[in-house]
């Protein structure tokens, strides 16, 4: 036997009657159909990781979602969205489809789009689709557009040219 809300509710003259069967077989249809619909929509996006600035963490992190570092890491990471706080400091490989910094980072950047704020201090290779530099920010090593810069296969020979061209240009200033 079957309990349910809409029949506690009913009387015995009322529980046969076909307008009673109507509405509970109506509502039992759009309770179905708020399932099938709430399982069609984007999932929500999960909020940003944060590691705090008393922090200081040493492994690999890898995120398909966001991160937002304050503190110090020592290791890779890996995520969609990294954001570097003014007072942060990684050491380590840093890849994600968008990197801000405003910190520190002492090792290669790989990014799609790729943002050094004037507060950003960065010490390595950058490989990029996209850059942003900000005047006042300190870069100190190399530049690299790729058209897909996450990859870890980037082409030996175009890079070594890539290289060479920059070296023979100098310093990169941006405003």
């Amino acid at each position: 036997m079957m309990f349910s809300k809409s029949r506690i509710n009913e009387t015995k003259s009322d529980a046969g009657s076909p307008a009673s069967k109507a509405q509970s077989s109506s509502s039992a249809m759009s309770s179905q159909s708020i399932k099938s619909t709430s399982s069609n929509l984007p999932k929500e996006k999960p909020p940003a990781s944060s590691l705090s600035s008393d922090l200081h963490f040493s492994g690999k992190l890898k995120t398909t979602g966001d991160i937002q570092v304050e503190g110090t890491v020592e290791g890779d990471i890996r995520a969609h969205l990294l954001t570097i706080g003014e007072n942060a400091t990684v050491k380590g490989e840093v890849i994600a489809d968008d990197v801000v910094i405003n910190g520190r980072i002492i090792g290669r950047v790989r990014g799609i789009k790729v943002r050094l704020s004037s507060t950003a201090r960065v010490e390595g290779d950058i490989m990029h689709k996209t850059i942003a530099i900000e005047n006042g920010a300190y870069f100190e090593g190399t530049v690299h557009r790729q058209d897909d810069p996450l990859s870890q296969n980037s082409g030996g020979k175009q890079k070594m040219q890539v290289q060479q061209s920059t070296q023979q240009k100098g310093n990169v200033t941006a405003t």
